[in-house]
């Protein structure tokens, strides 16, 4: 170990990367934002399964694996969705771009600690990283409907068509979700709270 290790400060840097780059945003959204949401709903994601449907999963993981989902972003920046999927030739080189990201990111690292931020960052875990792409869309529902209640109409059409890709998903854990948890998002922190008192 050499102190040379950037691979924490280059982490650090996902509080610059801004998404949602050709929408107008009444509030925006960094990466580090959407990230901590991903990370939350995963984990919430692995608990429902887990205590509502039989599942045996690792939450803790689970939530691990949502941390560094988008890392190589901050190399990368957020590719817009109608960009990174107008075809799938541009969607195999960007794959291929935020591969070699990765790479370098964890080439950061002391040697002896590369293999399990690799572990994480190109994670094989199929049955886990549903629970995280899940979240993912999730988090953009949630991010489509804070610009809706803002009065920002550009989100309208990204709010429906992100609802249906959650219903494509056929996931019941994702369907709990919006029928238990997703309407607080509609509500002021007092509704949240159930308080009638005035917050200072």
């Amino acid at each position: 170990m050499n102190g040379n290790s950037n691979f924490f400060a280059i982490l650090s840097r996902m509080k610059y990367v801004d998404r949602w780059g050709l929408m107008r945003n009444s509030r925006k959204e960094s990466l580090s934002d959407h990230t901590l949401d991903v990370v939350f709903i995963t984990h919430a994601l692995v608990v429902v399964a887990n205590t509502y449907f039989g599942a045996k999963l690792d939450e803790g993981r689970a939530a691990l694996l949502a941390a560094f989902h988008d890392a190589p972003e901050i190399i990368t920046g957020d590719l817009p969705t109608p960009v990174k999927y107008y075809d799938p030739a541009i969607k195999k080189a960007y794959d291929k771009v935020e591969g070699a990201a990765k790479a370098k990111m964890i080439s950061q690292l002391p040697e002896e600690m590369q293999a399990s931020y690799d572990d994480l960052m190109n994670a094989e875990d199929e049955v886990l990283m549903k629970y995280v792409k899940a979240a993912d869309k999730l988090s953009a529902l949630i991010k489509c409907i804070e610009e809706e209640r803002a009065g920002n109409r550009d989100f309208e059409m990204a709010k429906e068509s992100t609802m249906k890709k959650i219903k494509e998903l056929k996931m019941p854990e994702a369907d709990f979700f919006i029928e238990n948890f997703l309407p607080g998002y509609y509500l002021t922190l007092d509704e949240q709270t159930n308080t009638k008192k005035s917050r200072k």
